[in-house]
């Protein structure tokens, strides 16, 4: 899967997600397993690559929501450790 794919994908998801009124905080594996599956059957991916990318997309939404555009400023939040 290329970049172009892996974004449209996760635009997808997190656009259903944010449909499903889904919390960017969710931690539950049942809650998304819904996103997991859609996933799986878009891009052709195990399990594991699938959720993986059901995470990343928490991630995209959880930025994209950021109050700040400083990715660096708000790294913390995320447990990233940019420096």
């Amino acid at each position: 899967m290329n970049d172009d794919q892996l974004n449209s994908e996760i635009e997808k998801i997190a656009n259903l997600m944010v449909h499903d009124d889904l919390s960017s905080d969710e931690q539950d594996p049942l809650k998304l397993e819904k996103y997991k599956n859609q996933i799986k059957q878009d891009c052709d991916l195990d399990d594991e690559k699938a959720m993986k990318l059901v995470y990343e997309t928490l991630l995209f939404r959880k930025l994209k929501s950021s109050e700040s555009g400083d990715i660096l400023e708000k790294s913390n939040d995320f447990g990233a450790g940019f420096s």
